[in-house]
């Protein structure tokens, strides 16, 4: 029995030794934790404090002013507002407003562009193949004043067998007349503009006719072969675009003297075509052939493109040929 007790008593005293040595570490293990977690709040503190307290109050340091600078700064505020052109910007704003809608209001559709194209088209296709671009212009401004014309007469209720709406007439209206450059170059309409040369005849009346008289004062030697009224064809040897001269007698003498210094190999003038025109010359190539070209040319078997006058059918298909031939020629022996 005594040892039971005893026993018992040696198992509460372990027990109590056992609580006791646990209530400690759980004591320890607290103060740890607590320590721990007040070190980390005041690293945050200090933390937020030099990262957005500091600067701010610098700030508040750096720009202090004082009740005058802060007045001035308010005069100088409601003079640049008293300054402003308010009823300038609200015009202009109005204007951009109202120009905005009207653009998408009056757009014009793609189905009345494709159907002024199509109407065009027929207009063209009406005329000669060898229309020049002054006949293609006019044909094109007939078609659209007769349309302005249309449009205008349903919008004013003049007409009333009309086969378009009054919405449609407006559009074209608007399309055919101050919009019509800008609908030309969406629908792809363009017609190069077309240089004429024309020949003026300012000889009095009842005067003979003189073939020299587009030659200057000199008088052209005979080995030059001067043929008015003449142009012949061979391989250029000096471009005329670019070399003029005062008369028919120079340009033979810059042929002679070309072929008399022209080094081995190289081709010798034996023709030469001037322009004695005042209103330039005419030729079926693309360029603008002016007053006093000298063409210097070589041909082995010199060739004869136009004597006298042009041929009609030349001129048909060429309706910007003059009848008679302006350039004067010759060929030369070297």
């Amino acid at each position: 029995m005594e040892e039971k007790l005893k026993e018992r008593r040696e198992v509460e005293m372990a027990r109590a030794e056992w609580k006791g040595k646990w209530l400690s570490y759980k004591r320890t293990t607290t103060v740890i934790c607590s320590i721990n977690i007040f070190v980390a709040l005041y690293v945050l503190h200090s933390l937020y404090t030099s990262v957005y307290m500091y600067p701010y109050n610098n700030t508040q340091r750096a720009f202090r002013y004082t009740p005058h600078q802060i007045r001035k700064m308010e005069e100088s505020i409601q003079l640049r507002k008293q300054l402003e052109p308010v009823e300038l910007i609200n015009v202009v704003n109005r204007l951009k407003n109202e120009n905005l809608m009207d653009k998408k209001v009056q757009q014009i559709p793609q189905h009345i562009k494709q159907k002024i194209a199509d109407e065009i088209l027929v207009t063209l296709k009406g005329l000669n193949a060898n229309a020049d671009a002054t006949v293609v212009r006019d044909a094109v401004e007939s078609w659209r004043r007769e349309k302005l014309k249309a449009a205008t007469e349903l919008i004013h209720e003049k007409t009333s067998n009309s086969t378009i709406s009054l919405k449609e007439a407006r559009l074209l209206a608007r399309a055919l007349g101050d919009d019509w450059a800008e609908l030309s170059e969406e629908i792809g309409l363009w017609i190069p503009v077309q240089i004429i040369n024309v020949e003026h005849n300012d000889k009095p009346e009842g005067e003979e006719e003189v073939d020299y008289e587009v030659v200057a004062a000199k008088q052209i030697p005979l080995e030059c072969h001067a043929e008015v009224h003449t142009d012949y064809g061979g391989d250029a040897v000096r471009w005329g675009l670019t070399h003029h001269k005062e008369s028919a007698y120079d340009c033979c003498l810059a042929c002679l003297n070309q072929a008399k210094h022209a080094v081995p190999n190289q081709k010798k003038c034996n023709i030469w075509v001037y322009c004695p025109s005042e209103t330039g010359c005419h030729s079926p190539d693309i360029y603008q052939h002016k007053h006093q070209e000298c063409w210097l040319k070589y041909a082995e078997q010199p060739r004869l493109n136009f004597k006298d006058r042009y041929p009609d059918s030349y001129r048909n298909a060429h309706p910007n040929a003059p009848v008679t031939v302006p350039w004067m020629s010759g060929v030369v022996s070297v």
